[in-house]
């Protein structure tokens, strides 16, 4: 694929995960009010089961390429906490009073992989726990918003979970052409393992997070937003990273385990902080994030070259 055909996939990526956010969107919130749980719940639930960043995982980790694979973990839970949250506050601020326990689970949600991992090596034992510790954390998470459910308006969805299964497929299919864009872009660039991985790979697979956010966002529903980040957290740092161990043993490099390892660790504490300190996610603090991004962004470039 050319470089002038990557970008208008690209553009059309764009289209179809925004089409596919709004009606997710609908499906949660009819979905939530007919089983009687909140979307909050659902979008926590559902957000991280996300195939291709697994598949993604596990293969380069087979190939021999554990460093594009700890990116796809890694590079994803950063991309998340910094870049989606970010330009999500840039694109659509919100107002939202969440839970504190929400924060403290968001907060938490990487520290088991900074324990497993922190000393470059993450076997198949320390895999089974984090695939443990994932569940208990969804669960966390979904406790700590189910009384969401009472902010409920009266808005009607028809056949709802039609929508629900819509919106997923349209996201999935609009995020791989995301993705496809998104690499023949940056496969020129002749960049380390690393650092493609922990940066445009983690972005080119979680692209689409950022219609799960804004779309939410400006219909009113922030909370929705927060919580699909907010359990993708958790599906990456424990879930997909103890996934791709019990495949195969991963084997982390000196600059994951001191540069994105604790960057990745540290991310999602610092939205969970903002968040608790500002009770908001305005366009300066988007700013504030996008910039703790970008910055991030810079330092792997220059400890790659």
């Amino acid at each position: 694929m050319s470089g002038a055909a990557g970008v208008i996939v690209l553009v059309v990526g764009i289209g179809v995960v925004v089409l596919g956010a709004d009606a997710l969107v609908d499906g949660l919130l009819g979905v939530g009010r007919t089983l009687g749980i909140a979307p909050f719940v659902l979008s926590v639930a559902l957000s991280g089961f996300e195939t291709e960043n697994l598949a993604a995982g596990i293969a380069a980790n087979a190939k021999g390429l554990p460093g594009a694979a700890a990116g796809t973990f890694l590079g994803g839970v950063t991309f998340l906490a910094l870049g989606v949250a970010g330009l999500g506050g840039l694109i659509a601020p919100i107002r939202v009073e969440l839970p504190r326990r929400f924060a403290v689970w968001t907060a938490i949600a990487p520290l088991p992989l900074l324990a497993c991992a922190i000393d470059g090596h993450v076997s198949r034992p320390e895999g089974a726990l984090l695939v443990i510790w994932s569940v208990l954390a969804l669960v966390g998470l979904a406790r700590s918003g189910r009384q969401l459910l009472a902010t409920e308006g009266e808005e009607r969805v028809r056949k709802p979970a039609w929508r629900l299964l819509a919106g997923l497929a349209i996201l999935s299919g609009g995020g791989w052409l995301l993705g496809q864009g998104l690499r023949t872009v940056v496969r020129q660039l002749g960049v380390p393992q690393t650092l493609i991985g922990n940066t445009a790979l983690a972005a080119t697979v979680e692209a689409e997070e950022l219609a799960r956010f804004a779309v939410p966002a400006r219909r009113g529903r922030p909370e929705l937003g927060l919580g699909s980040i907010a359990g993708t957290v958790v599906h990456f740092s424990a879930l997909n990273a103890g996934i791709i161990a019990l495949v195969k043993p991963l084997t982390l490099g000196h600059e994951t385990t001191r540069f994105y390892l604790p960057v990745a660790a540290a991310s999602p504490a610092i939205l969970a902080a903002l968040l608790l300190a500002r009770g908001q996610l305005g366009r300066i603090e988007g700013a504030a994030l996008t910039s703790l991004y970008v910055a991030y962004v810079a330092v792997a470039i220059t400890i790659s070259t």
